[in-house]
């Protein structure tokens, strides 16, 4: 089953799942039109909704979508995402019957302290923890979570498709090559998102060989991140490695 993102709002991605009779599911609808327009285009019933995170750009459409609708909303266990008929946590399992699909939920807290990612069918949704080439934001959790999140999502195949919930890889591609720029595997992606963007197209999804490869933020433990961790102030280990990327990120332009 191959994941389809739906372009939302500024530059976010909804990602669609379906299948040959006509089922689908959608993953983070931070709005309700773009996904309508393509139910109804290609005549899809929805089945399911998966979710994240409560951020309102991945959940905004939640209520509309549901309208008149038999719809199964999956998420995490955060009373701040409403309309869920089912709450799920690390090590449950959802299976859905249509599409046929069958995920494993991980808890990967540090963008949000309830954030959770869906991991499956050589898939990888995981919201705003990982983007291709960069990590979310710490707005609730510390440093320490969201490395040990990220951690657990590095241990997926190599082949695992990684459909993270932005178009940001461009800006992350730069930033990365500020930090890790003799990396080839990380040029070469460079110079592939660049012609993709040229294009009009998505960079996503990715894959999580490549993001081993190329992602400076699963990268905490190489030669090149200790020697750039090495001249910044207090980045002694691993974890202060990873908060001194994550800071300059912040302030990247």
């Amino acid at each position: 089953m191959r994941p389809e993102p739906i372009p939302a709002l500024v530059d976010n991605y909804i990602w669609l799942l379906a299948d040959a009779a006509g089922n689908a599911a959608v993953v983070d609808p931070g709005e309700a039109a773009p996904v309508e327009r393509v139910l109804a285009g290609r005549g899809l019933t929805l089945r399911s909704i998966l979710i994240t995170h409560h951020h309102p750009d991945h959940i905004g459409g939640i209520a509309e979508l549901c309208l008149g609708r038999n719809v199964e909303v999956i998420a995490p266990i955060d009373e701040r995402i409403p309309h869920a008929n089912r709450r799920v946590g690390h090590g449950d399992v959802v299976t859905l019957a249509l599409p046929a699909a069958r995920f494993e939920v991980m808890a990967v807290p540090g963008h949000t302290t309830t954030h959770i990612a869906y991991a499956g069918e050589g898939l990888l949704f995981c919201g705003d923890t990982m983007f291709s080439l960069g990590c979310g934001r710490l707005f609730e959790g510390t440093p320490a979570q969201m490395l040990d999140s990220l951690d657990h999502l590095a241990t997926l195949p190599d082949d695992t498709l990684v459909c993270c919930g932005h178009e940001y890889t461009q800006t992350n591609a730069r930033f990365a090559l500020s930090i890790d720029g003799d990396n080839a595997a990380l040029k070469a992606r460079a110079k592939d998102v660049d012609g993709k963007r040229l294009r009009g197209e998505p960079t996503v999804p990715s894959t999580m060989g490549m993001e081993r490869a190329a992602n400076p933020f699963l990268r905490t433990d190489s030669d090149a991140i200790a020697a750039w961790a090495a001249r910044q102030a207090d980045a002694h280990d691993r974890v202060s490695r990873f908060a001194a990327l994550r800071n300059a990120k912040d302030t990247f332009r």
